[in-house]
């Protein structure tokens, strides 16, 4: 499991769990969750840092600098590296987009 410093900040403002999680609009158990190391939605962290009196900004300071995505195993630095212009296909044979036939209104028979 990742770390992070969740509860290192928390207990630096002299905050429980309970008035973090308050603050934050979250379920205690899931600070607890947070604080083990678990991953957590991107909404959940913002939640998090704007409750701990922080910018969205420093979200690298308190959950590190890479988030493990759980589904994929990939991290939010892998994913940046992709182009957001890259073309992407929508045929998985194909390595190019496919136009729809112009012979029957676009639709193929």
């Amino acid at each position: 499991m990742a770390s992070n410093n969740v509860q290192r900040c928390r207990e630096s403002l002299m905050m429980s769990k309970a008035e973090l999680a308050r603050k934050a609009g979250l379920s205690s158990l899931t600070i607890d969750r947070v604080e083990a190391g678990r991953a957590c939605r991107l909404d959940t962290k913002r939640k998090i840092l704007l409750a701990l009196g922080l910018k969205v900004s420093d979200k690298a300071q308190v959950f590190g600098s890479a988030s493990a995505d759980p589904r994929t195993g990939s991290t939010e630095e892998a994913a940046a590296e992709i182009p957001s212009g890259a073309p992407r296909s929508l045929d998985p044979r194909s390595d190019s987009l496919q136009e729809p036939s112009q012979a029957n209104g676009g639709y193929e028979s």
